[in-house]
């Protein structure tokens, strides 16, 4: 048996999984998914979310897994599995980025949104709370542009302001410590949140095992959950 820990990006929380986590039992794999702080039914206030904060929730999360680990992270949480890789290597066996941000040594996520987006274009920052939103009007076209209904008026009830320190914040990591560990990137190539172009170049730049693609949005585990669930089942080895 392998476990799957998924850790979701900006805005969301582990109710985002709600169609992927029975795709991945029904394969005879676990599933962990926890809220970080700050984001889901988590009371942490946004004002003391921090990069670091993230990066403890999920190392604590990893002492419930048994078998192989596969850490996923989907859109900013590559900014997170990525630092724990460089903290906890001996515990991750594979590091999967859903459509996700893939960093340079020293790069903070907001550093990695130079190409225009829908998310670029309408991000909103609340200075005074100290949190950042996409605008109300353009979060179908930016995340749920191939879900159904149901499923975007979910997501709409459930997201939350996203706290900006954590986007602020660089992640540093070695060859040796985070180099060792197997990274697939899952590419989405109808995403408008982070575009392929941007996918393609985050890989580039960093380097990965292996690169698969879902023909979705930036919200595969909704649209396409089974779909989804084959990819992350791929990236520990596992192919049906």
């Amino acid at each position: 048996m392998s476990t799957f820990l998924l850790v979701h990006g900006a805005y969301h929380g582990a109710w985002c999984w709600y169609k992927l986590r029975p795709e991945l039992e029904d394969r005879g794999h676990a599933v962990v998914a926890p809220d970080l702080p700050a984001h889901g039914t988590d009371c942490t206030p946004p004002a003391r979310a921090t990069l670091e904060g993230y990066v403890d929730r999920v190392c604590e999360r990893l002492a419930d897994c048994e078998g192989p680990v596969a850490l996923v992270g989907h859109s900013m949480a590559g900014m997170v599995i990525t630092a724990v890789a460089e903290r906890r290597p001996d515990a991750v066996d594979a590091l999967v980025y859903l459509t996700a941000y893939l960093p340079d040594p020293g790069e903070s996520m907001l550093d990695q949104r130079g190409e225009a987006s829908v998310v670029t274009e309408n991000f909103v920052i609340e200075s005074e709370r100290g949190v950042g939103y996409v605008a109300d009007e353009a979060l179908d076209e930016a995340f749920y542009g191939d879900c159904s209904a149901r499923d975007r008026a979910l997501a709409r009830s459930l997201l939350r302001p996203e706290p900006m320190d954590p986007l602020s914040t660089p992640v540093d990591y070695t060859d040796e410590r985070f180099g060792s560990v197997r990274r697939t990137y899952v590419g989405c190539e109808r995403d408008r949140a982070i575009t392929p172009d941007q996918q393609r170049a985050m890989r580039g730049s960093v380097g990965v095992d292996e690169t698969l693609t879902l023909s979705a949005g930036h919200s595969p585990f909704l649209s396409v959950p089974e779909a989804t669930a084959d990819a992350l089942t791929a990236a520990l080895g596992e192919r049906e």
